[in-house]
């Protein structure tokens, strides 16, 4: 996937160390296996399929061989306060948007936590997975997955709630341009949350891309929903919305885009 040139220009970077599989079950499991043997952060796993590819709360996440960025990194935020961590997904979500605006020429939007959405439509999904010891996160891994280059029509059930770049632009995306492209602005955007006490930036750059805030919607929690307006995020990563009954604070759910009637 990664010839040389490419490689070259990410030589400068933290994540220039791309090993890509034809096909592996899990690109964050293989990479978490890497982490707890000790692996430095910057490594990057990467695959044409998976067979057992995973989102948010153990859905699958299934894309045909070929046509889709699906890959993994590794990162150690030591230097991050706990309650901040959650940001490295934040990075690459901002990442991931500046990348496709370059390469692909439009911008996706951020739906909270982890999507990124054209027109409510998702493009693709974020899981972090971190380890932990002695109350520090060693490591945090980001896998990503990116609808690049899919068939046209899409399968049945998901041309109303899925998208990929090649649909929205007419042509074919070039993945290792947009591979370089994502792998460089995920180093500047996580170099300025942990070099540079960089937080503040990266919050307000989510803030500045989330598709959420400022729409009515439904989150689905454990037993429960909430339905209102999403008018904030915090530093803590929680969701905001404001109900007829106050404010509520939402650490984790699914949220769903109320459209207007």
């Amino acid at each position: 996937m990664l010839e040389g040139g490419a490689r070259r220009l990410l030589a400068g970077t933290r994540f220039g160390d791309v090993r890509w599989h034809d096909e592996v079950d899990s690109t964050n499991r293989l990479l978490l296996e890497l982490a707890r043997d000790g692996a430095a952060e910057g490594i990057v796993v990467g695959a044409e399929h998976q067979r057992a590819g995973r989102g948010r709360l153990d859905r699958t996440w299934e894309a045909p061989p070929g046509t889709s960025l699906l890959l993994s990194v590794l990162t150690r935020p030591v230097a991050l306060a706990p309650e901040h961590v959650h940001m490295v997904t934040m990075a690459m979500a901002i990442g991931a948007s500046d990348a496709v605006a370059e390469v692909a020429g439009f911008r996706p939007q951020l739906k909270w936590p982890n999507d990124l959405m054209v027109d409510d439509r998702k493009l693709g999904g974020i899981l972090a997975e971190g380890l932990v010891s002695s109350a520090r996160v060693d490591a945090v891994v980001v896998g990503i997955g990116l609808n690049v280059n899919w068939p046209s029509p899409l399968p049945d059930g998901l041309s109303s709630i899925a998208v990929s770049a090649n649909h929205i632009v007419g042509r074919d995306i070039d993945r290792e341009t947009l591979l370089v492209r994502l792998l460089q602005r995920f180093d500047e955007h996580y170099g300025a949350l942990v070099e540079q006490g960089g937080w503040r930036g990266t919050l307000l750059n989510y803030r500045r891309l989330c598709a959420t805030l400022g729409r009515d919607v439904r989150v689905e929690l454990s037993g429960s929903t909430i339905s209102g307006r999403a008018v904030e995020v915090t530093a803590e990563g929680h969701l905001v919305v404001e109900t007829v009954d106050g404010l509520s604070h939402i650490a984790a759910g699914d949220v769903v885009h109320v459209r207007p009637a």
